[in-house]
């Protein structure tokens, strides 16, 4: 026996044998081609479009998250830029098959050299590339295998649209040995309560056939176990899955503190679900995918019909809204589209809308005009706030339009660094920890490269939530977390004992943080962050705090 570490997904465990991903198609020979210029190039339009909308129906199919990441693959596909580069390369008598090759390589390196969102971008590209060779080969597109059983998945990393389409009755688990807690494979599989350990980079070991357990609450991977220990792991199954089962409560404490459950939402079509699963309201709705798949912006009546829909689905809770965060890491031709060395550190969030002060302003005629057409309690955020200036101008201009709740997202050092003075002006501040992870630790969260910095648990980004927390008790104002942290069960105990009054997160994670805060009172999420927090590395936090909640 023997133990693979990595980060787990969840509270998930399972068992079964290894299945791994098949190896990717090997690059095309730069040979002539045989066929004309016109040919080639029919066949290549062929098999982009056909990839297209097999993209399309899949995550029309899959819906959520998925459908997004595979809708904008989708238009990848098709870009005419790239369609331009296959295009020169046919002329000069490459084959079709070469030709996607070499003109989605030299824009994947373009895409990598930029980083952030669109260097996250580049691995969707290699799977589209992938997609479109085979077609023009005649050969299966590389995907997920089928052994004829079920099967716990191994591979270096998932494409979106492999992940989106897993079919749930055969993948156990999932092992990947590249990719962070916020990865997009991260993300999916949490949004499907998939059980799974990423990073894992001794993974590459495994081979097709042997068991082992994959147990997300540990971060561990667990190579021929023993009998015994395989009994273990399946009791522990079983009890989760009837823990699941149990009638929903309030997010509560063992003492009985009220630590409300929310969730993270993209569309208002996930409300639905959202409540099913148990969310007493809305921690962080996303305003973006109303702007990002328009070449202009919404207008106003567009925004307050969505806005209408998604707080109808809550009356009388909590739906925290936050104002778009896009700039140039998500560029907008309306907005903001010119290239920025560093679009990490760019014009993006608050920045970008100031600098775009209509937009701001015709969102929050939106917000404002669906808030007294609803019975929901609408609470709106900034993103992306770094200064007390900041905040003063978000808090005026919001409460100009009668928000009645105005507050800000704490993404940054700076403004937690200044929490007490941003919570004496603004309503509430909620933390979004993907992003603080990533400017604390100065690791850009999309780039794979560094994707080990980018761990929530480490103690400087704690210390900066704490400093938070406390800053909230001495204004008297709620402090939430709406980045993926909540939606690690032992992490959110630890952010409750730093001072965190609401948890937000994906619907489906909701069932396991909910039973794993029943387990400790306020003293003992107090103490198990205090040993966190006392740690010198993410790593060492993280066992710190498992060793405390097991006193």
């Amino acid at each position: 026996m023997s133990e693979l570490r990595g980060v787990g997904i969840g509270l998930g465990v399972t068992q079964g044998p290894v299945a791994r991903m098949a190896e990717p198609l090997p690059a095309p020979e730069d040979v002539p081609s045989t066929r004309t210029q016109a040919e080639e190039t029919a066949r290549v339009g062929e098999a982009v479009g056909a990839v297209a909308r097999e993209l399309e129906a899949r995550g029309e199919q899959a819906g959520g998250a998925a459908r997004d990441v595979l809708e904008a693959q989708a238009m990848m596909a098709e870009d005419p830029t790239l369609e331009s580069e296959v295009g020169t390369r046919i002329a000069a008598g490459k084959t079709g098959e070469f030709a996607v090759y070499e003109a989605f390589a030299s824009f994947r390196d373009m895409l990598v050299a930029m980083g952030g969102y669109l260097g996250e971008r580049a691995a969707d590209l290699d799977d589209v590339a992938q997609r479109v060779i085979a077609r023009l080969r005649g050969l299966p597109a590389p995907g997920v295998p089928d052994p004829g059983h079920p099967f716990v998945l191994v591979a270096k990393d998932l494409a979106p649209a492999d992940t989106a389409l897993l079919d749930l009755d055969k993948v156990l688990g999932l092992i990947t040995t590249e990719g962070g807690p916020t990865s997009h494979t991260a993300i999916l599989a949490r949004e499907k309560s998939i059980v799974a350990v990423v990073g894992v980079a001794a993974a590459t070991g495994l081979v097709d056939g042997e068991t082992v357990i994959v147990d997300a609450a540990a971060g561990t991977v667990t190579t021929d176990p023993t009998e015994e220990e395989l009994t273990r792991a399946q009791h522990r199954a079983d009890a989760r899955k009837s823990a699941a089962s149990a009638p929903l409560t309030p997010g509560a404490l063992a003492d009985g503190t009220k630590v409300p459950l929310l969730a993270n939402l993209g569309k208002p079509e996930g409300a639905e679900e959202a409540v099913a699963l148990g969310a007493e309201g809305v921690g962080l709705f996303r305003t973006e995918f109303l702007f990002l798949s328009s070449s202009q912006a919404p207008t106003v009546e567009q925004q307050r019909e969505a806005y209408t829909k998604l707080l109808s689905a809550f009356p009388g809770k909590k739906v925290v809204v936050r104002a778009l965060d896009a700039g140039a890491d998500k560029p907008l031709a309306f907005l903001n589209d010119a290239h920025e060395e560093n679009p990490a550190l760019g014009l993006r969030g608050l920045r970008a809308l100031r600098a775009s002060e209509d937009i701001l302003r015709e969102q929050l005629t939106a917000l404002a005009e669906a808030d007294a057409a609803t019975e929901a309690d609408l609470w709106v955020m900034a993103p992306m706030v770094s200064t007390v200036e900041e905040t003063e101008y978000f808090t005026t201009i919001a409460r100009e339009y009668g928000i009645k709740t105005v507050g800000v997202m704490v993404e940054v050092p700076s403004s937690a660094i200044l929490a007490e003075r941003v919570l004496s002006i603004a309503d509430f501040a909620s933390i979004g920890t993907n992003d603080l992870t990533q400017y604390t630790l100065a690791a850009d969260r999309l780039l794979g490269s560094v994707a080990s910095f980018q761990d929530p648990w480490h103690p400087a980004v704690l210390r900066l939530i704490g400093m938070v927390g406390e800053a909230g008790r001495v204004n008297g104002k709620q402090v939430g977390i709406c980045g993926e942290a909540a939606a690690d069960p032992l992490l959110a105990v630890v952010l409750v004992g730093l001072g965190a009054t609401s948890l937000s997160m994906a619907p489906t994670a909701l069932a396991d943080v909910r039973a794993t805060l029943l387990e400790h009172t306020l003293d003992d999420a107090k103490r198990i962050a205090a040993a966190a927090v006392g740690a010198d590395d993410a790593g060492s936090a993280r066992d710190a705090a498992r060793a405390a909640a097991a006193k």
